[in-house]
């Protein structure tokens, strides 16, 4: 087991390719914990070179909307009436601090989420 930090896209080029020889390894072997200690390696280097930033505020609210089965009416329900659901979802209103506070609290959308520009 010759493990290194992942510095360069060489070496996580080589330690993709390494942990594919290892994928099936068992737990509690040499293999095995070699795989764990790669994996974290590779996650480490992926989070720092290819961040997921937050979605957008409006397709977060879609999103989950879908999830719960809500329609424009029920958004109203959660940000006060059926015209401000309209201009939020078609992108023609920012949120407020109160209609985030209450779309993170009915939706449970996190509010990182919700404070971004769009």
């Amino acid at each position: 087991m010759n493990i290194k930090p992942i510095r360069t896209k060489k070496d996580y080029e080589q330690a993709l390719d390494r942990l594919e020889v290892i994928f099936y390894s068992k737990k509690g072997t040499d293999k095995g914990d070699e795989l764990e200690i790669l994996g974290m390696l590779i996650e480490k280097y992926e989070n720092e070179k290819f961040p997921i930033g937050f979605p957008d505020p409006v397709d977060a609210i879609k999103f989950r909307m879908e999830q719960l089965g809500y329609n424009q009416a029920d958004l109203a329900n959660v940000v006060g009436l059926k015209s401000r659901a309209s201009e939020i979802l078609n992108r023609k209103r920012k949120l407020s601090l109160e209609m985030i506070r209450q779309i993170h609290n009915r939706l449970n959308i996190p509010t990182e989420v919700l404070i971004q520009a769009y």
